[in-house]
Formats: structure tokens, C-alpha cells, sequence
């Protein structure tokens, strides 16, 4: 009973570090792009929206929209490493 307790609380924790990868990921990539949509150096602000334990092995690029890639933090080291990739586009619409 206590083996398998142990296990699904490790699984539970894992799903929970992918949520936070996903939603930081993706809070990052909106600020970036809010940043590119008012002329500000959208890298800079995505980067800067990520949490400290993410930013370091972020891939962020600014082309036709913002794109942001983080490693999913492991609950074990022997978990391979996986990325995942966000992205997000802001324009403007017309007042008319």
C-alpha cells in the first residue's frame, strides 16, 4: 500500500511541474508578446516573466510571434529531459 502512495504522489507532483512549466511558459509568451505589440524588446519582457527556476534553460524567440521553450522541472533526476513550447501573437484591430 505504501509503495504505491508513494508512487502516485511522485506522479501527482510531475503533473503538477508540467502545469507550472506549461502555464509559466505561456504567461511569458503573452507578456512577450504584449511587449513586441508596443515596441519594446519582447525576448527581454518574456524572459523576464518567467519564474527563476525556468529562465535559465528558456529558448525565447520574437519572429512573427513570441516563442517561448522551457525543460518541464523533474521530480526524479532519471526522468528524460522534455521541453515543451509556447507561443503567442498579439495584434492590433481596427477601431472601425
Amino acid at each position: 500500500m505504501l509503495p504505491a502512495l508513494i508512487v502516485a504522489v511522485l506522479v501527482a507532483t510531475q503533473l503538477a511541474a508540467v502545469g507550472f512549466a506549461l502555464w509559466s511558459a505561456g504567461l511569458a509568451a503573452r507578456a512577450g508578446a504584449r511587449s513586441a505589440l508596443v515596441g519594446d524588446d519582447a525576448e527581454v519582457a518574456a524572459r523576464d516573466a518567467l519564474p527563476g527556476l525556468l529562465r535559465s534553460g528558456a529558448d525565447v524567440t520574437d519572429d512573427e510571434d513570441v516563442s517561448v521553450e522551457v525543460s518541464i522541472p523533474r521530480v526524479l533526476p532519471v526522468l528524460p529531459d522534455v521541453r515543451i513550447a509556447v507561443h503567442a501573437a498579439l495584434e492590433v484591430e481596427d477601431a472601425s
